[in-house]
């Protein structure tokens, strides 16, 4: 592992901790170097565009965004960051999620955000390390290793079905 974090986490709460922290999760089994912060479209817009425009300057490679409610996070991101973007919408108490989900697909053309199911932060981890695999092998054979292990899984579960 470097010691320059190639992913930033984000979320929009603490509340979304809960969810965001299965992406960081598969991140270290991946061995993938990540920060998480919080912050806020709403709350703290400034310092979100500033994140924006200057991670990648820090040797960030990709921006994961978790959000739920207005969930404008990642959108704000996108605009003003030029690294790949993951929406990971958070279900809300109101919409179940339906929100979060709809503000995040529905970018306008040339801010595009790649956008993973409600409460999807694991797939958003491991869509980070794709993109990452692109261009660093070790990382590519990791997925594809985990790949592999997702496999045998269902074919260990076929063999212990009774009929």
């Amino acid at each position: 592992m470097s010691n320059s974090p190639l992913v930033g986490i984000l979320m929009g709460s603490d509340s979304d901790l809960g969810i965001m922290k299965e992406a960081s999760e598969i991140l270290k089994q991946f061995e993938i170097e990540h920060e998480v912060k919080i912050l806020s479209a709403h709350r703290t817009p400034k310092l979100s565009a500033e994140y924006a425009e200057t991670a990648h300057t820090k040797g960030i490679k990709v921006i994961i965004a978790g959000a739920g409610g207005a969930a404008h996070l990642a959108g704000v991101i996108a605009a003003f960051s030029p690294l790949p973007v993951i929406a990971v919408p958070i279900k809300s108490k109101s919409l179940e999620g339906l929100d979060s989900l709809l503000s995040m697909v529905q970018m306008p053309s040339g801010v595009p955000v790649a956008t993973v199911s409600i409460n999807g932060a694991k797939n958003a981890g491991i869509l980070a390390a794709q993109i990452l695999g692109v261009s660093d092998p070790k990382i590519q054979q990791k997925v594809l290793d985990y790949k592999a292990k997702l496999e045998k899984d269902v074919i260990a579960k076929n063999k212990n079905l009774t009929a």
